[in-house]
């Protein structure tokens, strides 16, 4: 039997790294070596999590405590602005070590556009300039032989994954996009805030980072790519009271002599033969139950009004392949495994 894949998860103590030992857990090819939380260190993932109860897994330590001898692959699901350290460090002690990075820190290639939406200089710019950007679908060649993987932001891989192909096929004009992405409350993190109290968040919906979301600099990024020219999106992210989800509803605008039904087919010609991606028919409207608790996306094109508009519609869990089931696919993209490996779970309903 071949050697399994030794991993460790930095920030084992948070949604994303939970999610992370959920799905790794039952990873054919995968142990779990190494779990690190700075405020639990010295516990027992079972103590945090009571999911995990019955599962053999290492004690949570803190990152100093951290022993990468046996270790090929580290997930890091730490805040941004502490990774980019973090990762300098560990390459220096282990420089084949290969690692996803589910953190915003290694997104932007462009050191400026970092320093404008982050508010400070990149601390690892050398690796900044190496790490792929790890929307599989969209980039398999540069994650293929990646070192380091930089796991996109769940809001962008919403929009991103339907947008790009239309971009790519100049159906859609870059400067007129229009998103509105909702997110469940597990977007927000686990911390204790105030603000996300069950009786300040249930019943209601409310915006958030209008107009200076970070999310908005990945988008930028990527549809310029796509498009060939500056893109300007409109991004507005709103958080809804439900556990888990991402729900953008987003306009364009079509370009000269395009047509709603060509998004349709242009979207399905992208994504066929694709495990986690399904284009519903045309004008059907998806719907985010349909994707909890999976690694898929689901996208739907429904014709607008105005002949020169339309409405694109995906939806994805943020925990599974807004963030930790990403990361596994990356993984088992670099390590040579088969995408879908530990990432074949149907979606929960109801």
């Amino acid at each position: 039997m071949t050697a399994p894949l030794n991993v460790a998860i930095l920030g084992a103590s948070g949604y994303t790294g939970s999610e992370l030992v959920r799905l790794l857990a039952r990873h054919p090819r995968v142990a779990i070596r190494a779990l690190t939380a700075d405020r639990k260190a010295g516990q027992a993932m079972a103590d945090v999590f009571p999911q995990f109860a019955g599962l053999d897994l290492p004690k949570l330590v803190t990152i100093a405590e951290l022993d990468l001898t046996a270790i090929d692959l580290v997930f890091c699901a730490l805040p941004h602005g502490t990774t980019q350290t973090v990762i300098k460090d560990l390459f220096a002690k282990k420089p084949d070590l290969k690692v996803v990075d589910l953190s915003a820190d290694f997104r932007l290639s462009d050191p400026d556009a970092y320093a404008t939406w982050y508010g400070h200089a990149h601390q690892a710019l050398e690796l900044q300039a190496e790490a792929a950007f790890g929307l599989v679908e969209l980039n398999r060649d540069a994650i293929r032989g990646a070192r380091l993987v930089a796991n996109p932001g769940c809001h962008s891989t919403t929009s991103i994954l339907p947008l790009v192909p239309l971009l790519k096929a100049k159906l859609i004009d870059p400067a007129q996009i229009v998103i509105v992405s909702s997110t469940g409350m597990s977007g927000a993190g686990r911390a204790a805030k105030e603000e996300m109290l069950f009786s300040e968040v249930s019943e209601g919906v409310h915006a958030y980072g209008v107009g200076k979301h970070r999310h908005t600099s990945e988008l930028d990024q990527e549809f310029a790519k796509a498009a060939g020219r500056a893109s300007l999106a409109t991004f507005t992210p709103q958080l809804i009271p439900m556990n888990r989800g991402i729900y953008a509803t987003i306009t364009v605008t079509l370009e000269a002599g395009a047509t709603a039904e060509q998004l349709h087919e242009t979207l399905g010609a992208a994504f066929a033969g694709e495990p986690f991606v399904q284009v519903l028919p045309f004008g059907k409207v998806p719907q985010s139950r349909h994707v909890r608790g999976s690694n898929n996306v689901q996208l739907g094109v429904i014709a607008d009004r105005g002949p020169d508009r339309a409405i694109v519609i995906s939806t994805l869990d943020n925990l599974v392949k807004g963030a930790s089931g990403q990361a596994v696919q990356n993984m088992n993209l670099i390590s040579g495994f088969p995408e879908t490996e530990g990432l074949n779970q149907l979606a929960m309903f109801p």
